[in-house]
């Protein structure tokens, strides 16, 4: 199952070429650019692992393209994204963010449905564990 997180969710994976592009994007904005990896793509898990610090000031995306390189090299198994960050008053916050790198085996989720009081309904995510998921 293909996680669909960030820009660029349903399209096909970027390619190197087409990164760099859109982290040069980032830059040309005077956004910080930064890398973080996680092994749970959950929608809710805000805490992914940075990648060393939010890149600032830099002027061309072979600095964080040869940053990503090592980070797939360590944790290619891992999902990877990348985040660019408007520090301008009034923003102030992430303005795009999208993956990079996904695990050869992606996690699965199933939704649960649970009645409770008043003929309410309740709805979660869950992980699946490895032996369920599908190939």
């Amino acid at each position: 199952m293909k996680m669909t997180q960030g820009c660029f969710s349903y399209l096909p994976d970027l390619t190197d070429d087409q990164i760099t592009k859109q982290v040069q994007y980032c830059l040309t904005k005077g956004w910080a650019v930064n890398i973080e990896f996680t092994d749970d793509p959950h929608p809710r898990n805000t805490y992914w692992e940075m990648w060393g610090l939010p890149m600032f000031d830099l002027q061309d995306a072979a600095g964080v393209m040869m940053e990503l390189a090592e980070c797939r090299r360590v944790y290619g198994n891992s999902y990877i994204r990348i985040s660019g960050f408007d520090s301008s008053h009034g923003w102030e916050s992430v303005r795009i963010s999208f993956l990079v790198n996904r695990p050869p085996r992606e996690a699965e989720f199933e939704l649960v449905r649970q009645e409770v009081g008043g003929r309410a309904i309740h709805y979660t995510t869950v992980r699946r564990p490895a032996a369920q998921a599908s190939t």
